[in-house]
């Protein structure tokens, strides 16, 4: 991190008392949702040239070349079938021109092999203005879904050159049968697809709900993308130091106060504070947050409250939000159980992206 000062660099004490992410229960227009649909901040000036492949892990330079070509196909007009062109549906409707074959391209790999970079580098490139191509996390796809409703979600997105869904992930079977639907009709409307996830497009939903159930909904999620497989190790943890110990409550609280715009909170307060905000609006929750100070950081005590807290650090480190924490380290947040189960990878991923926004947060802790 480069833009936020370091403790040491600020007042001993901030002119106000910390944020409070416990105090915020954001609301979040339908048409946010919409206009928020592109690479996070912490993407934004990512390119494929700006990525850099493992010289052992020869898939990453393929999956380069392969994107690169993808999005070079994507020029030119775009043909709509049955959909309208622009946003909201409005505009004149085309013949379908839809190629034979996969739609879309399949980034599948371990969490740190940078998919999400190169998603955001894929939208980058494509030969369309911003508002023709939608970028969001598979959580933030079927929100939208929620405050629009299908047919003005199809609607919406029928105008699109691409849509690229991070994270994707089927975590029931009411999403399984939503998303095949939607991407079916998007891709008849000649929507190109990207997606990138920690599972083959035949394996989702395993472990999670009886996907041999929902054969049928999975098997055609995967007909609309060639898989292309990413190799490697989590970046985060390439060459770099362990993640910090966990500091005391006297030093978060220190830090949070040095530190404008940060936010204060209690850990197991926070969580159950969760629950009540709709996880559609947890960017909203940290708008205009510096740094997040926790304390009393401990194990979560259940599934559901394990996999809110999942969205809530990927949209901290979406947005380079630094943590800094007191309590038990973050590799301890998840029991044994949950990593082993259908989950693990989520888990996993959030994580490696909680030791990465840990690091960023070493700058705000005055040395003693």
């Amino acid at each position: 991190m480069s833009s936020s000062p370091a403790a040491s660099e600020v007042s001993p004490i901030a002119d106000a008392a910390p944020l409070s992410l416990c105090a915020r229960s954001p609301h979040v227009p339908a048409n946010r949702l919409v206009a928020e649909m592109v690479p996070p901040p912490r993407f934004d000036s990512v390119r494929f040239a700006t990525y850099i492949p493992d010289p052992n892990q020869p898939s990453q330079t393929e999956a380069v070349r392969v994107l690169e070509g993808f999005a070079g196909g994507l020029g030119g007009a775009h043909a709509v079938a049955g959909g309208r062109r622009g946003f909201l549906g409005f505009g004149r409707a085309r013949a379908a021109k839809v190629p034979a074959g996969p739609r879309g391209v399949y980034l599948d790999g371990g969490y740190g092999v940078g998919k999400t970079h190169l998603l955001a580098s894929l939208w980058h490139a494509t030969p369309a203005e911003p508002a023709l191509k939608a970028f969001g996390t598979f959580v933030e796809l079927t929100n939208l879904v929620g405050a629009l409703g299908f047919q003005q979600t199809v609607q919406t997105l029928s105008g699109h050159r691409l849509l690229c869904i991070d994270e994707f992930e089927l975590d029931d079977p009411g999403d399984t049968v939503l998303v095949s639907t939607l991407l079916g009709r998007l891709v008849d409307a000649g929507v190109a697809l990207a997606a990138t996830s920690n599972t083959l497009p035949g394996k989702l939903g395993e472990g999670r709900f009886a996907a041999a159930d929902f054969l049928r909904e999975i098997q055609g999620l995967s007909a609309h993308f060639r898989a292309l497989r990413i190799d490697g190790e989590d970046y985060r943890h390439r060459g770099l130091p362990e993640a910090p110990a966990p500091y005391s409550d006297e030093q978060v609280t220190k830090a949070a106060y040095a530190t404008p715009g940060a936010s204060l909170d209690d850990f197991p307060h926070l969580l159950d504070h969760l629950a009540k905000v709709h996880p559609s609006r947890y960017g909203a929750l940290t708008d205009g947050v510096s740094a997040v100070c926790l304390t009393d950081v401990r194990p979560v005590p259940d599934q559901s409250t394990a996999l809110r807290l999942v969205v809530l650090a990927d949209r901290l480190y979406d947005r380079e939000v630094p943590v800094l924490a007191s309590g038990m380290p973050f590799d301890k947040l998840f029991s044994e159980e949950m990593l082993n189960g259908g989950y693990r990878k989520k888990y996993f991923r959030a994580i490696s992206r909680l030791t990465a926004l840990a690091r960023d947060g070493k700058a705000f802790v005055a040395p003693e």
